[in-house]
């Protein structure tokens, strides 16, 4: 079950939202939450939810340990193994096993391990409670029904943000459920959902057939539109799921953190990535990065600690050479930029610094992408490459665009700029904000009916999460 589903929109959370409405005991709303989010789990991994469960238990008691003196530090060694072995055993043994071969000739089997949904999200949930646990005795849980609906809550389950338990700790034993709050989030939901199915869908069908075909038969038009649409597709996919995640979050009275703050408007990597998936390089930041020794000892290390990483970086969104090369990649123009060989603390530099930006990013996503490193390799060729003549192929990519296709295209431009959040700005200044929210209203519902005629109309509805 995703939230761009029929089966969620119109099924699964107006039953949620009604139980938890009716029912005023905040132990029992709690229950309702957890009890759900186990159900919405296992509507799509039914044995899954097994191993989940499992790890919030284990996870439970290593935060038990990690409250106390004598065996903290092995409770956090031991969450350490447990989370990282779980990613390592269902994510990356095929992955592992396939190097190991064509290292040294071997013809090991290569297992065929279902990937858990989320389980690259709910891990890392899970080791940084312990973590913080460890750094600060106070955030110990001792109900576990409290860390199960922490670990599980399904609106960040399955596609994040990846929430720290020290920013809802408070809200999961006293929050608020007001209609402002309700408000406030089905329209932040609605957004996001027209994000999803209205771009992120329509720029991917695209993106889809471009990558469908070997890359020395694209054009240089071809081969950027591909990119272009991809780049777009997989922000849009991305926030579009965090707003519906912090929309629904808010409707229940949690306040979850941004997870992107219109990362296109960057004018170097390294502000990219503060402003690109928020929740993942905080993470990294806060339990690799620190720890590693931060910028805390000179340049070097401060260069090798981010390459390590921006390595584990890609390595978590998938077992794959595409996913490290993108990493790396991002890393190496981190490190540029640190050792201003790209100046982009010069003054003259600032007028060409979103271009770099948006030049280094698109390229890093076409490999985030491909199905190989030799198809990333063969688009962006064609992308740098002379133009070549109309082929079947270009002429077939050319035709999916129709006026609905620019005019999404116009939008998706438009939205990953901050115009919205500046006409709300002005709005609150001028005294004109009550119009301007009524005026927003308004837009989600028509913004909900187009999003359902466009899922019921069309079986294309992917959910790119499924590699991660």
């Amino acid at each position: 079950m995703t939230f761009s589903s029929l089966t969620f929109l119109f099924l699964f959370f107006p039953i949620t939202f009604l139980l938890y409405a009716l029912i005023r005991n905040h132990t029992a709303r709690n229950l309702i939450l957890a009890a759900a989010s186990l159900v919405f789990y296992a509507f799509g991994e039914p044995v899954a939810v097994i191993i989940m469960l499992i790890s919030i238990v284990l996870n439970y008691i290593f935060g038990l340990g990690a409250s106390g003196k004598k065996w903290d530090k092995t409770a956090v060694l031991l969450a350490v193994l447990l989370n990282i072995g779980m990613l390592a055993v269902y994510k990356y043994t095929g992955f592992f096993t396939e190097i190991i071969n064509g290292l040294f000739r071997l013809s090991i089997p290569v297992p065929q391990i279902r990937l858990p949904i989320g389980i690259s999200f709910f891990t890392f949930q899970g080791l940084s409670y312990v973590i913080d646990v460890y750094r600060n005795k106070s955030n110990v849980q001792k109900n576990l029904f409290s860390v199960l609906l922490y670990i599980s809550f399904f609106p960040q389950l399955i596609a994040g943000p990846i929430v720290r338990y020290s920013d809802i700790a408070a809200q999961i034993d006293r929050r608020e459920f007001t209609s402002d709050r309700i408000s406030r989030g089905v329209c932040r939901f609605l957004f996001g959902l027209a994000k999803k199915v209205l771009i992120a869908n329509q720029m991917g069908l695209i993106a889809d057939k471009v990558f469908s075909v070997d890359g020395s038969s694209l054009s240089t038009g071809t081969a950027w539109i591909g990119a272009v649409c991809y780049t777009l597709q997989i922000f849009f996919d991305f926030c579009g799921y965090s707003d519906m995640a912090i929309g629904l979050g808010c409707i229940f009275g949690f306040d979850f953190l941004e997870n992107f703050n219109y990362p296109f408007i960057s004018g170097s990597i390294q502000e990219f990535w503060r402003r690109w998936h928020i929740s993942l390089s905080t993470w990294f930041k806060e339990y690799v990065y620190i720890p590693l020794g931060g910028n805390r000892k000179g340049k070097a290390r401060t260069t090798l600690n981010k390459w390590i990483v921006f390595f584990l970086t890609g390595l978590w969104h998938g077992a794959s050479f595409t996913f490290i090369l993108w990493g790396l990649w991002h890393g190496l123009w981190q490190m540029l930029e640190t050792y201003q060989i790209v100046p982009t603390k010069k003054k003259w530099f600032k007028p060409i610094g979103h271009v770099y930006t948006l030049l280094v990013v698109i390229i890093g996503f076409v490999f985030f992408r491909a199905d190989n490193l030799s198809q990333g390799f063969s688009v962006v060729k064609a992308m740098f490459s002379p133009a070549s003549g109309i082929t079947a192929t270009n002429s077939e990519i050319i035709s999916l665009f129709s006026p609905l296709t620019f005019i999404v295209l116009a939008f998706a431009l438009l939205l990953s700029t901050p115009v919205f959040k500046v006409l709300r700005q002005r709005a609150k200044e001028s005294g004109s904000i009550a119009a301007y929210n009524i005026l927003a209203y308004a837009g989600s519902l028509v913004l909900f009916a187009l999003s359902v005629l466009s899922l019921v109309s069309s079986s294309y509805n992917p959910f790119i999460y499924f590699r991660f």
